[in-house]
């Protein structure tokens, strides 16, 4: 139980997600968090690629894929 809270606290932190305040709610909400959540995985990924923890190709192959997940939630 304690373990699961923590893990939740973890990952509000490491992938904060800001309201939404769009014209539409219901069909821009999860869009918006799927947005939010690959920015923030984009960032992690080119400061560990800025700070010499992840080569290049690492890096465009993960955003590769990222972007692939993010196209089929988004169609």
């Amino acid at each position: 139980m304690v373990n699961t809270i923590v893990q939740e606290i973890k990952k509000d932190f490491l992938y904060p997600i800001s309201p939404y305040h769009g014209q539409d709610y219901i069909k821009g909400l999860i869009p918006n968090q799927k947005l939010q959540k690959f920015t923030s995985q984009i960032n992690y990924m080119v400061g560990l690629h800025t700070n010499g923890k992840l080569s290049t190709s690492q890096v465009c192959q993960k955003i590769e894929q990222l972007w692939e997940e993010l196209e089929m939630i988004s169609d």
